[in-house]
């Protein structure tokens, strides 16, 4: 079992109250990606809407692949902030659940990367992103570490929203909520039709999202509504 502690007395003595939000992102963020031995750059993906936003980073090599999948509206970032999953990508140049956003990024030099959902209460706000430039960078020990970090950040998110949320921002946040729900409803119906897991029918719904070039969200609510996986018209 990995040993936390060190990692533990790092994020205790980060300030979160009476700063700017950026400052304090920025500082966890630098923690998780020194933290995860691997990683060699590392971003926080934060949702607004149903559009991803790069809140704070350590590296170009974050920003440039995390550009990729915002111009895509998908990507291992985006899809972890918006369902609440974990994304590990062993190599990028196997990778089959984004296949043209893999493709790109390698080009970049990114050649695994690490995604971790920020959980808050029922909604998931963004992700901890981790890159590196070989294959196979990260394991199940890092990702332990990665949602320790991500912990504290969801919490940094939630102290600044708390002083100073917008009846907009707040609406941002139900819909977070209930588009979360629908993909996992989603994805519930799919495992009971063809006996697939959990990653399997999320892999599936991405697809349709990808070849109808239309949001997971969308994608997630016609297959509720309809019960057919395919982009709605």
């Amino acid at each position: 079992m990995v040993d936390l502690s060190a990692l533990h007395e790092s994020l205790a003595r980060v300030v979160l109250i009476d700063r700017e939000l950026v400052d304090v992102l920025g500082e966890l963020t630098e923690i998780g990606r020194r933290a995860i031995p691997g990683s060699e750059a590392a971003s926080v993906t934060l949702i607004k809407g149903d559009k991803g936003d790069t809140a704070a980073y350590r590296g170009h090599l974050a920003i440039d692949a995390e550009q990729l999948q915002y111009d895509r509206g998908h990507g291992p970032c985006l899809d972890a902030a918006r369902a609440g999953l974990v994304f590990t990508v062993p190599d990028m140049r196997a990778e089959q659940r984004w296949p043209d956003y893999a493709t790109k990024v390698t080009e970049l030099g990114v050649l695994s990367s690490l995604s971790v959902p920020l959980p808050f209460q029922e909604a998931t706000i963004g992700a901890l992103n981790l890159y590196a430039t070989r294959p196979d960078a990260f394991d199940e020990d890092d990702v332990a570490r990665g949602e320790e970090v991500a912990a504290f950040l969801a919490v940094a998110v939630a102290n600044a929203q708390h002083s100073t949320q917008t009846a907009e921002e707040a609406a941002n946040m139900r819909r977070a909520m209930a588009s979360r729900a629908t993909i996992e409803q989603a994805k519930g119906i799919l495992m009971e039709r063809h006996k697939m897991t959990a990653d399997q029918a999320f892999t599936a719904l991405t697809h349709a999202s990808q070849h109808g070039n239309v949001k997971l969200r969308d994608v997630a609510d016609h297959l509720v509504r309809t019960g057919e996986l395919r982009a709605p018209r």
